[in-house]
C-alpha cells in the first residue's frame, strides 16, 4: 500500500500554497548560510573545484537551482514527479543545470560523491517507521566525502511545544485554507490536517510529521555514524534556543 506522501495529487494540489514568491525570495540566503554551514565558497571557483551538492527533497528544486546557478554540481532527488518536471523547467534555462533524479531517500545512495547533502523545508519525519530515518540518514551519509556535511532544516520538538495551536484558516492563492494540528502520543508527532476550499472545491488531507527535539535528532546522526553535530536556532547561526526560529542540525562526516 502506497504511503500518504506518493501521492502526487496531494502534491499538485498544495504546491502553489508552499511554494510562492516569497519561499523563492529567501532561497539565496539560505543557500549563503547552507555553504557557510559547510565552510564552503559562496561560488564555485572553476571548472576543477566544483563541489558537489545533494538536494533530497528537493521539491521544486528551489535551493538545486540557486546552487547550479553558482557553479556547483547538484544532484536534486524527489519522489513527486510534477515537481521533479517543474525542476526541470525552471532550470531549463541554465548552461549546466541540476541533475534531478526521481528518487526515495532511504535507498538513494551514490559513495562519496557528495561535498554537502541538504534536507530542508520540513521535509523529514514522515516515514511510518522510525526505523526509515534512521536509514535515510546512513544513505545520505554514506554519499558525503570524508569531511563532507548534512544540514537538516525541521521542526523541533521543543518549537512545536512552545508555539502549539489547535489551527487556524488564511487566504492564499485563492484558496480559503483551514488548519488542524494534534499531538500524537507523548509528543512523538504532530498531526496536520489541511482543508482547502475553492467555491465547490476542497480538498482535504491528514498526515504525521515525527518531531524530534535537538538531543534525539542528534543521537540519531551519531547512530548514523555522524561524528560531530550541531543544533542551530536560525540560518544566521544562532543558538537553538527559547528564541530560536527553527531547527538546523549540521551534521559532519568525520574528519576531511
Amino acid at each position: 500500500m502506497a504511503s500518504w506522501f506518493e501521492d502526487e495529487e496531494f502534491w499538485k494540489a498544495y504546491a502553489s500554497l508552499m511554494f510562492d514568491e516569497g519561499r523563492w525570495a529567501e532561497v539565496p540566503g539560505v543557500v549563503d548560510s547552507l555553504l557557510g554551514f559547510a565552510g564552503l565558497p559562496l561560488r564555485a571557483e572553476g571548472p576543477g573545484k566544483r563541489p558537489a551538492i545533494l538536494d533530497t527533497c528537493c521539491g521544486v528544486g528551489r535551493h538545486s537551482i540557486e546552487f547550479a546557478s553558482r557553479g556547483f554540481r547538484v544532484t536534486g532527488i524527489d519522489i513527486t514527479t510534477a515537481y521533479l518536471d517543474a525542476a526541470r523547467e525552471s532550470a531549463a534555462s541554465l548552461a549546466e543545470g541540476p541533475d534531478f533524479l526521481r528518487a526515495d531517500m532511504r535507498t538513494f545512495s551514490r559513495p562519496a560523491a557528495y561535498d554537502l547533502a541538504i534536507n530542508l523545508f520540513r521535509s523529514f519525519g514522515y516515514f511510518d517507521d522510525p526505523a526509515d530515518d534512521l536509514a535515510a540518514l546512513k544513505a545520505i551519509k554514506a554519499s558525503l566525502v570524508p569531511g563532507g556535511v548534512f544540514v537538516l532544516e525541521t521542526l523541533g520538538k521543543e518549537l512545536a511545544a512552545r508555539d502549539y495551536i489547535e489551527g487556524e484558516w488564511f487566504e492564499r492563492d485563492g484558496w480559503t485554507v483551514l488548519t488542524e494540528f494534534k499531538v500524537s502520543g507523548d509528543w512523538e508527532g504532530l498531526v496536520h490536517r489541511w482543508v482547502l476550499v475553492r467555491g465547490a472545491e476542497r480538498i482535504d488531507r491528514s498526515f504525521t510529521l515525527r518531531l524530534y527535539s535537538a538531543t534525539e535528532i542528534e543521537a540519531a546522526l551519531r547512530g548514523a555514524g555522524f561524528a560531530r553535530v550541531e543544533a542551530y536556532g536560525s540560518w544566521a547561526g544562532s543558538a537553538y534556543d527559547d528564541r530560536a526560529e527553527t531547527m538546523i542540525i549540521v551534521a559532519h562526516n568525520g574528519a576531511g
